[in-house]
């Protein structure tokens, strides 16, 4: 195996060592000043234009437990919420969200969900969503592919109303937890 060390300005030095394989490689160094990131590195940030569209950048997720009802017509909070801080104002954010609910009171008592960025509402994911009986849970969720543009907090949740039948919704509970996830991906 071939080395070749390379003398520090002041101190030191740099050993640049060829891997054990057969045949030749070849590897390209920028034309341009900058810094090689390495396995080993710390502190160092891989640049926007360097990443492939698509790739995730991070992932924020919550759940919540807390039983939340609503007899009224008019959207009202779950509790279901996340919030995310975008690297980059060109990211897309991907909302996945899993709201799961019971209705009381009457049979086929239905619920209408919707998805909020702060109190933007971004899509209605959910249309009576019927609930048959008493104590039966069910959900409804959604994938939702959102622009915000900002590097600012940005916090997104769920809203719910009774929209069928004369009952009372009630989203999440002990036994059937709503989840939400936010995913930051470079655009």
């Amino acid at each position: 195996m071939a080395s070749l060390v390379l003398a520090g300005n002041t101190s030191g030095s740099i050993t640049i060592s060829s891997p054990s394989v057969s045949g030749s490689n070849t590897l390209s160094l920028p034309a341009n000043t900058g810094t090689v990131i390495t396995t080993g590195s710390t502190g160092q940030v891989i640049n926007q234009a360097s990443l492939p569209t698509g790739s995730v950048l991070q992932v924020v997720n919550a759940t919540y437990g807390t039983a939340t009802s609503s007899s009224s017509t008019s959207f009202s909070a779950t509790g279901l919420t996340a919030s995310i801080t975008p690297k980059f104002s060109t990211s897309k954010i991907l909302v996945i969200v899993n709201q799961n609910g019971i209705a009381t009171g009457t049979a086929f008592t239905g619920m209408s969900l919707q998805l909020l960025r702060g109190a933007t509402d971004l899509t209605l994911f959910a249309t009576q969503t019927s609930y048959q009986t008493i104590s039966l849970y069910t959900s409804a969720g959604t994938s939702y592919l959102d622009s915000p543009a900002t590097t600012s907090a940005t916090t997104y949740s769920t809203s719910q109303a009774l929209t069928y039948g004369a009952g009372t919704v009630i989203s999440q509970s002990a036994n059937a937890v709503s989840t939400i996830t936010l995913m930051e991906i470079a655009a």
